[in-house]
């Protein structure tokens, strides 16, 4: 495959990323989103550093574009990152992924973002000043619930999207 290619569904998926990040329902600390999405998807088609990327300017865009640029705009980016990363790692370059290790990379970065969201929640919340344990840790069990609703919705629908993807990648078409 053309680096152009590589690049260009790349960026396909960053804008994706974006996108579905802005077509949240955000109820305040309660968000459900499909942004980690096109993140697992390039990490698994094109590796952890891919996924770094995408998600990382995925995120970036999506954060501008609805908040703009504060202290914690950094820490809001990273969970999806390293979501990419480890989904890139986890996958090793294989192209045909057992369905255990593709669930495997999906329910952990599924759980890493969740995780690292509640963090940068805490202390998004702790520099601006509305703490409050009831804001940060009330929603926590409906927010695993999601999180892991999510991450079985993803597993099942990847190894089609996948193989169609590559297909399209390697040859031009669907």
């Amino acid at each position: 495959m053309s680096k152009t290619r590589r690049l260009a569904f790349d960026a396909m998926l960053a804008a994706m990323c974006a996108v579905l990040g802005v077509l949240s329902i955000d109820l305040g600390n309660l968000k459900i989103t499909f942004e980690g999405f096109p993140v697992l998807l390039g990490a698994l088609l094109f590796g952890p550093l891919d996924g770094l990327a995408i998600g990382g300017i995925g995120t970036l865009v999506y954060q501008l574009l609805r908040y703009g640029v504060s202290v914690t705009t950094p820490l809001w980016i990273l969970p999806y990152m390293l979501a990419g990363l480890l989904v890139g790692l986890i996958a090793n370059g294989e192209k045909e992924l057992s369905l255990k290790r593709l669930a495997l990379a999906v329910f952990s970065s599924s759980l890493l973002i969740f995780l690292l969201n509640t963090l940068v929640l805490y202390l998004d919340s702790k520099i601006y000043g509305y703490y409050s344990p009831v804001y940060i840790f009330g929603s926590f069990l409906p927010r695993l619930v999601i999180c892991l609703g999510k991450a079985a919705a993803y597993t099942a629908v990847l190894p089609e999207l996948l193989r169609v993807s590559r297909r399209v990648l390697k040859h031009g078409r669907g």
